[in-house]
């Protein structure tokens, strides 16, 4: 029996992964959960999974939470120190990171400290402290596994071979909803237009980063350190049907690839349930049906963003902080109506031109890059108003 402890468990990742666990009553126990906003789902789930501690945002949701479930063996915290203390239960033996944005970065560490597995969805953990975070898990000599889709993919097509023999890594890419349109086109498109995704059903936030490209760049930022290779070594395809996850090219010009139906429970349950395989109710990938798979060279001028990711994995130290604050704040200053899609990623070079690097050597350097990010992206969306 595994216990987990899922952070940011009323999300799609979080939702998925309670999926999984009730098919699989046998093999996982919920201990930990926590949530943002959405009350409700939480005290369903609280309902359903009988936790031993939730976390919440503020003391007020905590109390309201305290009146829905009296007399039962159920902490109830609010705030980081409560996500931390979910994170680090000592029933827990693996952690779900996957919280939305920077927030999950410092519940996610302190679980690494305290020896947990990690299962991550938290793509910002890794892109903001990536050097931090890695030194931490082999000196803790704890597991992380890849939760995303395409990391996912690539940790599967990696299984078996020798590091050595890899020339690159190939992170596909769906193209988002404006893949066809022109750059004038995506100068007028709505929030509504850019949270309909072709493919996948996504929160809103990482929704909008597939519309921009930026997802994509973030995921190179964190195969960089996932995998332990230069973003030289990492190439994005567009492939419009999401059927191919990711590749794994090697030295002898070989292409490994993993393929399935776009379902975020297949890597969710590969995590963990790793080395083993578990059994969903997902239907069989019918390639005959699909009948074509596609593949295309990314649009750096339509696209900005991703050109954005890969500078700033080059700049290192603090600038990947500074680029995730900035699109944090610009993609909800886009779905709140304050800017147009476009100068989302004009916000994000603005705050990248006035930043001046410096070196990552403890969690603090990140969260004051982070904290100017936020301010600075927020001056300059000001600007543009």
């Amino acid at each position: 029996m595994k216990n987990l402890a899922i952070l940011g468990s009323t999300g799609s990742i979080g939702t998925s992964t309670l999926d999984i666990v009730a098919a699989h009553p046998d093999r996982y126990r919920v201990v930990a959960l926590t949530a943002g906003n959405n009350i409700e789902r939480l005290a369903q789930q609280i309902e359903r999974f009988r936790p031993q501690i939730v976390a919440v945002i503020s003391e007020t949701q905590a109390r309201d939470l305290r009146e829905r479930f009296p007399g039962q063996k159920l902490e109830i915290f609010s705030s980081v120190t409560g996500l931390i203390d979910c994170a680090c239960h000592p029933d827990v033996h693996m952690v779900v990171s996957a919280i939305v944005g920077a927030a999950g970065l410092v519940p996610t560490l302190a679980a690494i400290e305290a020896g947990k597995d990690i299962a991550l969805a938290n793509k910002e953990t890794l892109v903001t402290a990536g050097p931090l975070v890695m030194r931490k898990v082999a000196e803790r000599g704890v597991q992380l596994f890849p939760v995303d889709s395409e990391h996912s993919a690539i940790f599967q097509s990696l299984e078996g071979h020798r590091k050595r023999d890899v020339r690159r890594l190939i992170l596909t890419a769906s193209g988002g909803p404006f893949r066809e349109k022109s750059l004038a086109q995506m100068s007028h498109v709505t929030p509504a237009d850019a949270l309909k995704h072709p493919n996948w059903s996504m929160g809103r936030k990482i929704s909008i980063d597939s519309a921009t490209m930026m997802n994509k760049g973030l995921e190179v930022i964190e195969a960089c350190w996932l995998f332990d290779l230069p973003s030289s070594r990492i190439a994005v395809h567009i492939h419009p049907q999401s059927i191919v996850h990711s590749m794994v090219e090697y030295i002898d010009g070989s292409l490994i690839a993993q393929l399935g139906l776009p379902d975020m429970r297949t890597p969710i349950a590969y995590a963990l349930s790793y080395p083993e395989r578990i059994a969903l109710d997902a239907p069989s990938l019918d390639l005959c049906s699909v009948g074509r798979l596609t593949f295309e060279e990314p649009d750096g001028h339509k696209f900005p963003c991703l050109g954005l990711a890969y500078q700033a994995l080059e700049a290192g130290g603090t600038v990947p902080a500074v680029l995730n604050a900035a699109n944090e704040v610009a993609v909800e200053a886009f779905l709140t109506g304050q800017i147009s899609f476009v100068n989302i990623a004009q916000v994000i070079q603005a705050a990248l031109d006035e930043h001046e690097a410096n070196h990552l050597e403890q969690v603090d350097d990140v969260l004051r890059a982070d904290l100017w990010g936020r301010q600075k992206a927020t001056q300059i969306i000001q600007s543009i108003r």
